[in-house]
């Protein structure tokens, strides 16, 4: 009988674009979003020391999320202003601008891309693909908004939500 050696898989890497605004970023929880049970997308939450998940939107943190599938960016967009209405109200006006600019900012995506969106905990977004910008804005309603699809009490994926803030359930 042969013994084999587990060891502890390395400590996930912080995205070398978030290394500017977070030098210190560790991973704080990661999780799947399943849709019917298929895998849609591998989340990760890249927080600072001392990141309170209550106070999320005053922060500064990365989310990256690793695609399983081919998606539309246009659907990615629509997608998401649906899900920020879950968050909190907006008007129409800003629901076109919140769109026009996340059509930019989420190109096609096809199984194991990766979009990354960096907030400065002041209202600055900024998005990548593949480590490559895409768009940014500032904008800290819009930044509370959009990382609440993940982050506030109110998302549809509560259980990604605690993954993602290393909760237990």
């Amino acid at each position: 009988m042969t013994a084999l050696a587990q060891t502890a898989a390395p400590a996930p890497t912080p995205p070398a674009e978030l290394r500017p605004l977070l030098p210190t970023a560790r991973l704080l929880g990661s999780g799947v979003l399943r849709f019917f049970g298929l895998r849609v997308y591998e989340a990760r939450l890249w927080v600072a020391p001392g990141f309170q998940p209550e106070r999320y939107a005053q922060q500064p943190f990365g989310l990256e999320l690793t695609y399983d599938r081919k998606l539309e960016g246009e659907a990615i967009a629509e997608r998401s202003i649906a899900e920020m209405r879950r968050v909190g109200p907006f008007s129409e006006r800003q629901a076109q601008q919140w769109l026009a600019l996340m059509k930019q900012a989420f190109p096609d995506v096809a199984a194991q891309d990766r979009l990354l969106g960096l907030s400065d905990g002041q209202g600055e977004v900024r998005f990548f693909h593949n480590g490559q910008p895409t768009a940014q804005t500032r904008d800290a309603e819009y930044a509370r908004l959009f990382f609440g699809i993940w982050l506030a009490p109110q998302t549809s994926a509560p259980a990604l939500r605690d993954a993602l803030l290393g909760l237990a359930r």
